[in-house]
């Protein structure tokens, strides 16, 4: 017979594969398998802040696809034009329309014309994607006071009165669906030296996106938090040397497997390769994160500043 204590050692060491079993299988349903939600069912619209770059952009011409007009909010008109006569040449039964504002300006002049934007309108999608970052990697006591100021109101600020802005008629229609894009380098890492107030201001985004799902949910609207790594934009190439590879993907295919994943958990990380990269770091010590982080922005410091 058994002795006891290794009984109960195999019961646990079952109990622990099973676990993780389930959570493998979930997860490759989720992010492979399950249908994505018809995004027309919130409504016939969809406002995206910053839509004339990176990942704004790839989600505008991925909801054009779900036949959704467009309301596109950007500071650059010029590119703002650019951009809706693209789409307009493949999609040229939509609707679109562009607010140019920036957000580290008068930020209440740009919600007064967001609200103006969407009156009359069925918005049902709110992608906030728009956020900056330091100009390069650099300590906290040598970043400026307006570069600070206006991280803070553009990742800040700028999500936080938007949704303001377009929350209320999804709640009289009792649906609607908002994303705000946050990151990793406020939720898979442990810390984000050199780009700190960046990484905090994503930290709000997250509780921010929890607590309004929380809020909502049961009232028809669904909040998500959607959690990239590193993707082949510019702001990205301002942290680190990347380029287009399996594990940092094109805004094309992140927007793709994102708009995949929205109205479903309050928190996603949406491509495949990211969350293997998030499982991997979990298994890791936060020193040597931590250690690890600051080396990437030491480089990359010494390579702007060389």
């Amino acid at each position: 017979m058994q002795p006891t204590w290794l009984l109960a050692l195999s019961f646990l060491g079952f109990l622990s594969f099973l676990t993780h079993s389930i959570s493998l299988l979930n997860w490759v349903f989720t992010t492979f398998l399950r249908s994505p939600k018809n995004l027309n069912n919130y409504g016939s619209w969809a406002l995206i802040t910053g839509a004339t770059d990176g990942i704004g952009k790839a989600f505008a011409n991925q909801l054009a696809r779900q036949g959704l007009n467009l309301i596109l909010v950007s500071r650059n008109l010029n590119k703002l034009k650019t951009v809706s006569a693209e789409i307009r040449a493949q999609f040229p039964h939509l609707k679109i329309k562009v607010v140019a504002h920036d957000f580290s300006g008068n930020l209440s002049a740009g919600v007064g014309l967001i609200e103006e934007a969407v009156k009359g309108v069925e918005v049902g999608v709110l992608i906030n994607n728009v956020g900056i970052t330091y100009p390069r990697a650099m300590y906290f006591h040598e970043v400026e006071e307006e570069v600070v100021k206006g991280i803070i109101r553009v990742n800040l600020e700028g999500t936080t009165w938007v949704t303001r802005a377009v929350l209320p008629e999804m709640l009289n229609r009792k649906r609607g669906a908002i994303v705000n894009v946050g990151s990793g380098a406020s939720i898979v890492v442990p810390s984000h030296p050199l780009y700190t107030i960046y990484a905090a201001t994503k930290a709000y985004i997250d509780k921010l996106s929890r607590s309004l799902y929380v809020e909502y949910k049961l009232r028809g609207i669904d909040v998500q938090c959607q959690v990239p790594l590193y993707v082949a934009t510019n702001l990205a190439s301002k942290v680190a040397s990347i380029e287009k590879s399996m594990f940092v993907p094109s805004p094309e295919d992140y927007a793709k497997a994102a708009i995949r994943q929205i109205g479903y958990e309050p928190r996603c990380t949406p491509y495949w390769s990211h969350a293997v990269q998030w499982c991997f770091a979990r298994l890791l010590p936060d020193v040597l994160l931590d250690a690890w982080r600051l080396s990437i922005a030491l480089r990359r410091r010494a390579e702007v500043l060389a």
